[in-house]
């Protein structure tokens, strides 16, 4: 059986996730799909629209064979850190190739731009100290640094092209023996707020705008299968899961916490400790506290994980520990159809990592240790007993099927 992996959120799947998925079986030859799927948080340090055992429903019925869990200490991270740990999970599963969406859509550009940037490591990161010296944000400061070595290379202004790279890059230092591949994104952006009106292809950044507005008519852009998970949670719950929701928590963390404190939480730096702690006190709204508190060098992205890692409680030197290999420790399996328990019982005696099904093996593991606390802190906006069932789900739920 030949896997292929992909690296996803689905916050939620959409056509284009579903595209994604279908472009990836025919232009590799897939037999099993294989997705790695951030858990509770997102890259950007937002919390899922939907939890994550729904949102592995809706990859199953898209044509996904296999989901796996991207853990907390890799999924709410910079690019670089969510691609190795990404990248350390396919590859620990035996997949023969990873598959990714980019606004380049062509692989050539990104394995150009990693080995540049692998041969010329130490005059990449000077130019890079030499933007953030002029107060630019380090992904902007990377972007023209690359610029400034090489040419003809890869935009590194796209953020699905950012990630691909990092993906490819990933790839060549853990020496894997996966190749990469990429298809190219179609009509939407992954910043689009606004929901087309001609296409049935829409950013999920735009869904979950629309949903969080009020609204639930998202049918046009989403499976038949995502639309009905979506509006059964709601139903069940009646909340999304957004930051303006988590508001009251994080704003009753931060003020309830001193500046010292503050200061061990993973990304804190320079300083901004006391910016926070200046802004809650006045802000009424997550939107605002984050407008008061952004600058070049902190950019939206970069507060709202550092934000997410407050609300999480996540220090530095629980990071630092989850994080002192570049790797995954662990996989978790959250969803597999019959050709994903196929794969499983093919490869669960030959991988270097464990495959879990049951959270009792992974208590002492300090990836999951953080995951844990994501989790619990996920649920907290649910009302009760759903917060307790919901809780009790987490950590007893098998595999979907």
């Amino acid at each position: 059986m030949k896997a292929v992996g992909i690296v996803v959120e689905y916050n939620p799947f959409h056509n284009g996730h579903l595209y994604h998925v279908q472009q990836t079986r025919k232009k590799t030859k897939a037999d099993c799909i294989i997705a790695v799927m951030s858990s509770s948080f997102t890259q950007r340090g937002e919390p899922a629209i939907v939890p994550k055992w729904e949102r592995a429903r809706m990859a199953l019925a898209g044509g996904v064979d296999l989901v796996v869990e991207l853990p907390y200490p890799f999924a709410v991270q910079t690019a670089e850190s969510f691609a190795h740990g990404a990248i350390s999970i396919l590859d620990a599963l035996f997949c023969e190739q990873v598959c990714f969406g980019s606004e380049h859509g062509n692989i050539d550009a990104f394995i150009k731009t990693a080995q540049l940037l692998t041969n010329e490591k130490e005059r990449h990161d000077e130019k890079v100290k030499h933007y953030m010296k002029q107060g630019m944000s380090y992904a902007k400061a990377c972007a023209l640094a690359l610029n400034d070595i090489g040419h003809d290379i890869l935009d590194m202004s796209q953020p699905n092209n950012i990630l691909g790279f990092h993906y490819v890059k990933a790839i060549i230092e853990q020496q894997s023996k996966m190749t990469p591949e990429t298809i190219q994104r179609t009509v939407a952006h992954y910043h689009d707020e606004t929901l087309p009106v001609n296409e049935s292809i829409a950013s999920a950044t735009s869904i979950r705008r629309f949903l969080q507005s009020g609204h639930d008519d998202v049918a046009r852009y989403v499976p038949k299968t995502t639309y009905d998970t979506l509006q059964a949670y709601r139903h069940t719950y009646t909340t999304w899961h957004d930051w303006e929701t988590y508001f009251p928590l994080l704003k009753y963390r931060l003020l309830t916490m001193e500046p010292d404190d503050i200061r061990y939480i993973a990304e804190v730096e320079e300083g901004i400790e006391h910016r926070l702690k200046k802004a809650v006190a006045h802000a009424t709204s997550f939107h605002d506290f984050l407008s008061a508190i952004k600058t070049k060098r902190y950019t939206w992205t970069r507060l709202q994980r550092i934000c997410t890692h407050i609300l999480t409680n996540v220090t530095k030197k629980e990071m630092a520990k989850a994080l002192k290999n570049k790797r995954a420790t662990y996989i978790r399996l959250l969803a597999m159809n019959e050709i994903g328990r196929a794969y499983v019982r093919k490869v669960k005696k030959q991988t270097t990592l464990p495959i879990v099904t049951n959270v009792k093996h992974i208590q002492n593991d300090a990836v999951y240790h953080i995951e844990k606390k994501a989790a619990q802190a996920y649920m907290c906006i649910l009302p009760e007993p759903l917060r307790t069932e919901a809780l009790q789900h987490e950590y007893a739920t098998p595999p979907l099927r």
